[in-house]
């Protein structure tokens, strides 16, 4: 899908008419313009025009240049204004400046003068839109490298991401919770021409729905309770770059209409104003849910459906993709071990095996989760089977079947069970042994004999002794 890049939008107030036809002349191919010969007149035109920055002559008929740029940022802050004057006048300039006023120019200029100020000023509100993005999005880091996986699935995703990144084209990521759609997401902002531009992120169902019209669009100023200024909603933050509407099939039917109308027109209006706002964003949108399905049970919008899922990518789960995990938890035992300042090297084959065999119905977030657990909570260098909690021995569930894929013989097999049985005794009675053995019906030497055997170590406990340092 292709989209037509948005000019920057500007509005020059003069009174003279002839300067106004010369301003449209000089300006009109790289900018879009806008004029007026009076105040009123331009602050009309400001109420139902998104404008980026305004020309403003001081002298005016009727209400006056300065009382002008004090309505334009009484209705609109974010609205840049340069004013022209005829005489250079510093109490008058003071004055503006004080006021909101970006800059002032004095007449006569030339126009290579103008174009230089009205670049300047439009590289302003890009950097101040960065500061907006960055105070939302600190410390994430954005490159294809944060995706691990050598898996062919996941080849081919790398494959496709390559092929269309540099396009307009919409993305609909699909996949389950966890798997990593937004991290697909930022690859491919990163390897598009929109990398210098923000990638602004939204997760729909985490938003209110009473919120996420206005978080999408924003608002104006008094258009409902509690809306005390102006807000630009994520569209506007995203423009130029990249908008990642996370979990888009939670968006109601009546916000999933707007959502179509800015996909086509690429303009909206915020919440409580009737100003067409006009931007350019690539759309990148993900779901967990099957929209498919959804759109035949009439609660996703068909012509939505169809208008995002230009180029479709589905991230498989984990568990269709085994052969990555190894990479994954060495990925985020090196992350962790640095951010919590521990030495843990690394898992036994047989620790390994127990998470690369894991089911991980949460997918990529869970086992980096667990790999974070593991480095906080690990008693030794290299973390064996006893270091892993018992409920993941356990959801790992299919112990007979594992056992069966590894070749293990009855003896072994039965040696296991024994183990996963008394730790999950001792884990329920708080490793106290004495308590654990009532339960087992064994005497606790004989507890104690068979923890040596099954290779069980204690852990701190009101019988025990403290953990052990990290062994290597």
């Amino acid at each position: 899908m292709s989209e037509a890049t948005v000019s920057p939008r500007i509005l020059i107030i003069d009174d003279d008419k002839s300067l106004l036809e010369s301003y449209t002349v000089l300006l009109e191919d790289e900018f879009q313009v806008f004029t007026a010969e009076t105040g009123e007149t331009g602050l009309d035109l400001l109420r139902h025009e998104d404008v980026h920055l305004a020309l403003l002559d001081i002298r005016l008929p009727g209400i006056d240049g300065i009382e002008v740029l004090r309505r334009i940022k009484a209705m609109d802050e974010n609205v840049d204004v340069i004013m022209i004057t005829a005489v250079k006048n510093v109490r008058v300039a003071v004055e503006a400046i004080k006021l909101g006023a970006y800059d002032y120019i004095v007449k006569p200029f030339e126009i290579d003068e103008v174009l230089s100020l009205l670049r300047r000023t439009l590289e302003h509100q890009n950097l101040l839109r960065e500061v907006l993005y960055l105070r939302a999005e600190v410390d994430r880091y954005l490159e294809m490298g944060n995706i691990v996986g050598r898996s062919p699935k996941m080849r081919q995703i790398y494959e496709l991401i390559s092929r269309v990144a540099d396009t307009n084209a919409t993305i609909l990521i699909s996949g389950e919770s966890g798997v990593g759609k937004e991290l697909i997401a930022r690859a491919t902002h990163q390897q598009s021409q929109r990398r210098a531009s923000p990638f602004v992120a939204v997760n729909c169902a985490a938003i209110s729905e009473h919120l996420i019209e206005s978080e999408l669009f924003g608002h104006e100023r008094g258009a409902f309770t509690g809306a005390v200024e102006m807000h630009r909603g994520k569209f506007e933050l995203a423009h130029t770059g990249t908008l990642f509407l996370d979990e888009v099939g939670s968006l109601r039917l009546d916000l999933q209409a707007k959502l179509l109308r800015v996909l086509q027109e690429r303009e909206f209006e915020r919440v409580g104003g009737s100003k067409t706002i006009r931007v350019d964003v690539r759309i990148v949108a993900a779901s967990n849910q099957d929209l498919r399905q959804m759109v035949a049970e009439r609660t996703f919008r068909d012509d939505l459906f169809y208008r995002l899922n230009v180029v479709p990518v589905h991230v498989p789960p984990l568990r269709d993709r085994r052969e990555d995990i190894p990479l994954l938890v060495n990925h985020f035992l090196a992350k962790y071990n640095k951010a919590f300042r521990r030495q843990v090297q690394g898992f036994t084959p047989e620790a390994l095996a127990i998470l690369t065999h894991h089911h991980w119905p949460g997918n990529v977030r869970e086992l980096e989760n667990m790999v974070e657990r593991l480095v906080v909570i690990g008693r030794h260098r290299i973390l064996d089977v006893e270091d892993m909690p018992l409920e993941l021995i356990s959801v790992r569930g299919q112990l007979a079947n594992d056992l069966f894929a590894t070749g293990a013989d009855l003896r072994e097999a039965k040696a296991e069970f024994e183990r996963h049985y008394i730790l999950q005794t001792l884990e329920k009675h708080a490793w106290n042994q004495t308590e654990a053995a009532k339960r087992l019906g064994i005497h606790r030497n004989t507890l104690l004999t068979k923890m040596d055997m099954l290779r069980i170590r204690p852990i701190a406990s009101s019988e025990s002794s403290a953990p052990k340092e990290l062994e290597a």
